[in-house]
């Protein structure tokens, strides 16, 4: 499958028709290049490699043999941080990042967290509003933490988020990487 898949519309489909597996090494230069065309500061093939050598829990779903979504979350004692939750532009607004946030936060849980970070670029309202409604509450503010869009665009602040685990939502959600 090429990066180009991304600019074909897929039918809104719910969240429950996503088979959720590892993210494997197969598939590090299909989700970088999805990485490059979603985010203006995305992760390389390098950061995902080194996200899987380090032992990070990271995930795809896919509907039909095409990702939709992934992300990688970095599991320490007693605490989780999500280092990367995307959607392919196409795929947004049914459901799938509000899936694969809960299910990292199940897996964080599951695995003795009490509670989970992230973080997200200030200007980015519809992921904001999505962390909100699950319970994160911003808990501080890195000035000029990720790079503008341009090489002369500002930098851009990163608010850090913050939620207790369970979530109420993730409660009995399914954990494992499949």
């Amino acid at each position: 499958m090429t990066p180009a898949g991304l600019a074909t519309a897929a039918p809104r489909r719910v969240a429950a028709e996503i088979a959720w597996r590892p993210l494997t090494a197969g598939d590090l230069a299909y989700v970088a290049a999805l990485e490059a065309q979603i985010h203006a500061a995305p992760w390389t093939l390098g950061n995902f490699r080194d996200a899987m050598a380090a032992g990070y829990w990271a995930t795809v779903g896919e509907r039909e043999g095409r990702i939709l979504v992934y992300g990688v979350l970095m599991l320490a004692p007693g605490e989780a941080q999500i280092l990367n939750l995307s959607v392919v532009p196409d795929a947004r607004r049914g459901g799938l990042g509000r899936a694969l946030l809960h299910r990292f936060a199940a897996v964080a849980a599951e695995r003795g967290a009490a509670q989970i970070f992230l973080e997200v670029r200030a200007g980015n309202a519809a992921a904001i509003g999505l962390y909100a409604a699950a319970g994160f509450v911003p808990v501080a503010r890195r000035a000029g933490y990720y790079p503008g869009p341009g090489i002369d665009a500002p930098r851009e602040d990163a608010l850090v988020m913050r939620a207790a685990l369970p979530l109420p939502a993730a409660r009995g959600a399914p954990v494992g990487n499949a």
